[in-house]
């Protein structure tokens, strides 16, 4: 795999100079490129691609990604009002809540996003509430195990997120009941999906369910696309997905009687690869077994590795041509933070910058301030120009919104 020293002509390490580091570099052609890459694939079905805002929500990325011509999906009502600062109306923005307040669904409902309801209790408080005077769209759960890891797959039976198909009889009650204007049906089982079958599966659970609502104008088969980690990782096909999906979607219009939109939900496979973390070298340590070397990153920056055992791949971006020896490749945090076990690396040395690859997505937006550090600045280059749309957070930071208590 490629390990690129520059990206649009703007050297890594001369923005790790002039912005220090930790720092969160993006490539906006590549994101840009991947909603195109999506736009395509489907193209034999009228798609709309909704980007899952919580991979990475920063304004300027949302900015980008509605220039290339997708809408949002919302998890929360504040990526919702973030959408409408990047400058989303809210028909393009889906909000997806899981076991949030109705307060929230009702403040979603005034700024007139499509609401996602995925438990019937909500389906009720819905109908109670609204009757048949808002479209809405219904989140199913298809009963299909998918994805890379367990805690990223949401569409088997156990999972909290949508109804479960068992319940189609309630959900078809619970909509006669309130009349409720149903003009969307949605999956999502899951990250990391390889098999154009899987998605066909889902669809073929979406289809099904289908049938029973007349006035449906949009199928949703969510996101969960695999991009490649390893060296030697096969990522989804999306062409052939597109191909077999969207041949599938336009036979079942047919079936129906008419023609509906395909919407997709990708998060990972339009930012994952575009992201790069790049760290600097504190320390090169040896134990009786390995050699560490210590970065002035961790967790509290990139957790997915310690969250999801995530495969990410490190290069020593300023000793590219050193032998090569095995490092743990570990963060400052006080806690067990290894990055990158166990690989063979450019020898290492102390201020040496390493560039941690496939960070675009779940990087910044699950970065935290654990161990009271700061979170790191982001760039975004667009058109071969540099662009800071975040600033380093500063110790300020840290205690604005504490209030130090007379004891």
């Amino acid at each position: 795999m490629h390990n690129p020293t520059e990206i649009q002509g703007i050297r890594l390490e001369s923005l790790a100079h002039q912005f220090g580091t930790a720092l969160y570099i993006y490539d906006g052609e590549k994101i840009f490129n991947q909603v195109k890459s999506l736009q395509e694939a489907f193209s034999a079905a009228p798609v709309k691609v909704k980007y899952a805002t919580k991979a990475l929500s920063n304004l300027s990325i949302l900015k980008l990604i509605k220039k290339a011509g997708a809408g949002m999906d919302a998890v929360s009502i504040e990526e919702v009002k973030l959408g409408l600062i990047a400058g989303f109306s809210p028909e393009e923005i889906m909000y997806t809540p899981s076991g949030v307040s109705f307060e929230e669904i009702q403040e979603a409902v005034k700024i007139g996003v499509m609401i996602n309801l995925d438990s019937i209790p909500l389906m009720e408080q819905f109908g109670e509430t609204y009757g048949n005077s808002i479209p809405t769209c219904i989140r199913i759960n298809p009963h299909i195990m998918a994805g890379g890891n367990l805690k990223i797959s949401t569409g088997h039976s156990e999972s909290k997120f949508g109804i479960s198909i068992e319940f189609l009889p309630r959900i078809l009650e619970t909509v006669a009941k309130h009349q409720l204007q149903i003009v969307g049906l949605h999956i999502h089982t899951g990250s990391d999906i390889l098999d154009a079958e899987v998605f066909l599966k889902g669809g073929n659970v979406l289809f099904e369910a289908a049938k029973n609502f007349p006035n449906l104008k949009f199928l949703d088969f969510g996101g969960g696309f695999k991009v490649a980690y390893k060296p030697k990782d096969i990522a989804t096909d999306i062409p052939e997905v597109g191909k077999k999906v969207g041949e599938a979607f336009q036979n079942f219009c047919k079936e129906y009687g008419r023609q509906l939109e395909l919407w997709l939900e990708p998060g990972k496979y339009l930012v994952s690869e575009a992201g790069y973390l790049v760290v600097k070298t504190n320390v090169v340590k040896e134990s009786t077994s390995i050699t560490f070397a210590g970065v002035d990153s961790g967790l509290n920056h990139l957790i997915r590795p310690m969250m999801y055992d995530a495969y990410h791949e490190v290069y020593n971006l300023s000793n590219p041509e050193g032998p090569k020896k095995k490092y743990n490749v570990v963060g400052y945090i006080c806690e067990t933070d290894t990055i990158a076990p166990h690989r063979e690396l450019n020898e290492i040395r102390q201020g040496d910058f390493l560039v941690i690859k496939n960070a675009g997505a779940y990087g910044f937006s699950m970065a935290s301030n654990y161990n009271s550090r700061l979170r790191p600045a982001e760039i975004l280059i667009w058109k071969g120009q540099t662009h800071l749309i975040r600033a380093r957070e500063e110790f300020e930071d840290l205690i604005k919104n504490q209030i130090v208590a007379e004891i």
